[in-house]
């Protein structure tokens, strides 16, 4: 071989090597993306039963589908501590990578969700803290609560390899962190700029398209999922202030309805309440079959009572559908409370609706007697016989005090006045109060 043939060789060879190892890195980012599928999974407003029903069936389809990462946009300002723990549960439990993108806040419970996540973007103006556990009435939860919910926010970020003392400080006041603007009696929140710093947010991108890049992703698959009218109903009528609105008008139309001729407005809107409810409940996977069988049997109990007297049937009814309510609820006190403002509704409504319209209408023209029996009528209740005084007559029976005379030849049920009289003794009548006619022995026959 000649020593031209050899310098060619060794000329292409140089070309292709150095055209090998100098290939730009995005291009590699690019290739790493191909054939990969990305699910982007919307986390917003408040974090509820409901927001965990749309997550479980998201994250099923991801899984189903192959996906190789979710990515979790965050915007919530919190909400139930329980709801969270399950959402938390379920992140933990994925073996897919995930992905939290603050895209606004996540504060409280979205905080929470978050540490959960495998890595944790955040937008420029996002926050992310403050997660102290508050309870309906806006006060701040007792020790106890307090105290687990400040143990699952450390478990949340050691699981991800993230300093607990900022997760603690974001439920914990009493933690002092003035240089990330937290000192002693405030909650933490974390700017994108301090979430870096400490490790609690691999970096801070301006949209999905940087946040894809940032993870390797930029041609992928997207697919992004978003909540059905059924899950968005579900989460409506779940939520802590929604539900006693919706048993108080149910509570409401059953009491108009009770005063009204037929059935009307009042009642219709009392059934749509309830059906929401339960369809909410079902919907979110908190009432099973066995809740709307009680609740159903317990309408039928209470229709029978109408035509059944006693009492104990109406009362099984109402049990009945007490029972399905608070077995289709997540939290005991909450239902209970909820129950309690529907049923000072419903006592309220009643007691007005009598005032004003009486019980002159609907069911209760049914339901209560209103004929009596005057003697306008023809009707006497009872007759006085006071043409029987001073008349004579023999016992029938002995008189114990009570017996059998007869007077004017007239069979009669008598008293004596207080003495024993044997039977065939002359009598006569002293006195007649109403239906008794009072008797003494004539000594002189």
């Amino acid at each position: 071989m000649s020593n031209r043939v050899k310098l060619l060789i060794s000329f292409f060879s140089t070309i292709l090597f150095v055209s090998f190892i100098c290939t730009p890195s995005s291009m590699n980012a690019e290739k790493e993306g191909e054939n990969k599928l990305v699910y982007i999974i919307p986390i917003e407003n408040e974090v509820e039963r409901g927001l965990e029903a749309f997550l479980v069936r998201s994250t099923n389809e991801a899984i189903e589908a192959g996906a190789n990462h979710i990515i979790f946009e965050i915007d919530t300002p919190g909400g139930r501590v329980d709801s969270a723990g399950q959402i938390g549960k379920l992140l933990q439990g994925l073996e897919i990578p995930t992905s939290a993108f603050i895209v606004n806040e996540a504060l409280s419970a979205g905080s929470y969700i978050a540490l959960n996540s495998d890595t944790i973007y955040m937008k420029p103006n996002a926050t992310m803290g403050a997660s102290g556990v508050i309870t309906g009435d806006g006060n701040a939860a007792d020790e106890k609560a307090q105290s687990a919910w400040i143990a699952a926010m450390k478990s949340a970020a050691e699981s991800k390899g993230r300093d607990p003392q900022y997760a603690i400080a974001m439920a914990d006041p009493s933690i002092d962190l003035p240089e990330l603007g937290a000192p002693e009696g405030k909650f933490l929140t974390l700017t994108p700029t301090d979430a870096v710093e400490v490790g609690y947010a691999e970096g801070i991108v301006q949209n999905r398209v940087e946040l894809l890049y940032e993870l390797n992703l930029t041609n992928a698959t997207i697919v992004e999922t978003e909540t059905s009218f059924a899950e968005e109903v579900a989460r409506f009528v779940t939520s802590p202030f929604v539900i006693p609105i919706l048993l108080s008008v149910a509570s409401l139309g059953l009491i108009v309805e009770l005063y009204s001729p037929g059935f009307g407005v009042a009642g219709t809107m009392g059934l749509i309440a309830l059906f929401l409810f339960f369809y909410g409940h079902v919907i979110a996977g908190l009432a099973g079959m066995e809740a709307i069988v009680l609740l159903v049997l317990g309408i039928i109990l209470i229709i029978v009572e109408f035509f059944v007297a006693g009492g104990i049937i109406g009362l099984l009814g109402v049990g009945a559908i007490l029972a399905s309510l608070f077995m289709s609820g997540y939290d005991i006190g909450h239902m209970s409370l909820s129950i309690s403002i529907a049923f000072i509704v419903a006592v309220v409504a009643a007691v007005i609706l009598y005032k004003w319209i009486g019980a002159e209408r609907g069911i209760f023209k049914k339901l209560i007697l209103r004929d009596r029996t005057t003697t306008e009528l023809g009707y006497i209740s009872s007759q006085e016989r006071k043409e029987l005084i001073g008349k004579e007559g023999i016992s029938v029976t002995p008189l114990r005090p009570a017996g059998t005379a007869i007077i004017a030849n007239e069979r009669l049920d008598v008293v004596s006045d207080g003495s024993f009289i044997e039977k065939d003794k002359q009598l006569t009548v002293i006195q007649v109060e109403g239906i008794k006619i009072v008797v003494r022995e004539i000594k002189d026959h």
